[in-house]
């Protein structure tokens, strides 16, 4: 290989990184102050297509159990927590996000970035996976939060857009929301405040939007990826706060200097590939490190669009902010979109960013993600001809991860890219002479 694996570890340092430290310092910081000392009530959700701006409307603390989940992993605590959940009766084969938090949820909520509070609205944006349904209710089960199931209608119509019918219902659903928080809060709806928030999600969502295109440039900037959850963890806990803006102004900045200056996040960028499924959290640098010693870039991925996919047009809409709301969560994020509608993003994202292959990372326990993936796999690899791996894991569980086993698979892959890009460059020189 022309450069050496250590040659080709990811520096992390930057005003990004630092600003997003501060900023989600201050996120579980307000958790902390919320659950140990009553300052303000919390609302929870999940990532995919949530109506944040309307819990930010009413000052309530968004919280995601997916990210207190998560970040347990980063933080490798996270399998004490999964195994008390099991002892109380959840299966192996549940979602190990979900037996993280429930474990958590039962004992003092005390995690190395902050104590979760509990929760004084308990919403489950229903987007796709209806282990949502089930983790929500039985949390709700747990304490005395009030439960709402908000609906979203799945994208099922050929044109791959919502009905006009599906809005209204979605519409209709938010304003039972209105009326609940009310009675939570004990204050009315500030609809010129909604307004100002979702015009400021607007803003963020466009910025993100650009972000993500520059990635189309050779060298890419940074690691669609890796470096999106960087990125996400500011767009999903901070959309439509002044502090979310400041942070993508000053993403965007960074990265557009990386452009102009032909900076990618590698020494050399040698491979480009688009990737499909969440990471590996307990191992997320160990993963990256093995895409890493090859020279390989995510430039586009399908995880960094769970809670909305703004790269293709959507942009929220303060002048219509309910409607614009519901419009996110209906159309505008993976999670709620069909099997074709996936291979058609995916199938963009190959041709428009200019990726040598797709990897598709199947977690174990994330039926949501890994339901299909096989299929997904045969389409692009026999009918579109793009080199396709797929490797398995886990994103909460470190006993579904083997170092060995993945770092074989994905050698032999670049390998054989490799070896392709040599014969063909091969070819073209003996064509010129």
């Amino acid at each position: 290989m022309a450069k050496t694996a250590e040659a080709n570890k990811t520096n992390y340092q930057g005003q990004m990184h630092l600003l997003q430290k501060e900023l989600m310092g201050n996120y579980f910081n307000q958790m902390t102050r919320a659950a140990e000392h009553g300052e303000g009530k919390a609302a929870y959700m999940l990532i995919s297509g949530n109506p944040v701006e309307l819990m930010l409307a009413f000052d309530l603390i968004p919280v995601y159990p997916e990210i207190n989940a998560l970040q347990l992993a980063v933080k490798k605590v996270a399998l004490p927590f999964i195994q008390k959940a099991e002892e109380i009766g959840y299966s192996m084969d549940n979602c190990a996000y979900v037996k993280a938090d429930v474990g958590l949820f039962l004992g003092d909520r005390k995690t190395p970035f902050a104590t979760i509070p509990l929760p004084s609205l308990i919403l489950c944006n229903y987007v796709g996976c209806n282990v949502y349904l089930q983790w929500f209710e039985h949390l709700a089960e747990y304490c005395d939060g009030t439960l709402y199931n908000l609906d979203i209608p799945f994208m099922r119509d050929p044109s791959g857009k919502p009905t006009a019918e599906d809005v209204t219902y979605v519409v209709r659903q938010l304003e039972e929301i209105i009326e609940v928080c009310e009675k939570i809060t004990g204050k009315k709806l500030d609809y010129a405040k909604l307004k100002r928030i979702v015009a400021l999600s607007g803003e963020t969502g466009e910025i993100w939007s650009r972000i993500k295109g520059l990635t189309k440039n050779v060298p890419s900037p940074f690691d669609s990826y890796f470096d999106s959850v960087t990125m996400m963890a500011p767009l999903y806990c901070l959309r439509g706060t002044e502090g979310g803006l400041k942070f993508f102004d000053t993403a965007l900045k960074e990265m557009q200097e990386k452009v102009d200056m032909h900076q990618g996040p590698l020494p050399e960028e040698r491979f480009r590939f688009v990737i499909e499924g969440p990471p590996p959290w307990p191992y997320l640098r160990t993963f990256r490190d093995l895409f890493s010693k090859w020279g390989a870039v995510a430039v586009a991925s399908t995880y960094s669009t769970v809670g909305g996919l703004w790269e293709f047009g959507f942009k929220h809409d303060s002048n219509r902010p309910l409607e614009s709301i519901a419009s996110h969560m209906l159309e505008w994020n993976l999670t709620n979109r069909n099997f074709l509608q996936r291979y058609e993003q995916i199938r963009r994202y190959v041709e428009e960013w200019s990726a040598d292959a797709l990897v598709i990372h199947s977690v174990k326990s994330c039926r949501l993600f890994s339901a299909g993936q096989g299929d997904m796999r045969e389409y692009f690899t026999k009918e579109l001809g793009i080199p396709t791996l797929l490797v398995e894991s886990d994103i909460e569980d470190p006993r579904y991860f083997s170092e060995a086993q993945m770092k074989n698979r994905i050698d032999a892959f670049f390998e054989s890219l490799e070896h392709k890009k040599i014969v063909r460059a091969a070819a073209a020189a003996g064509g010129a002479t």
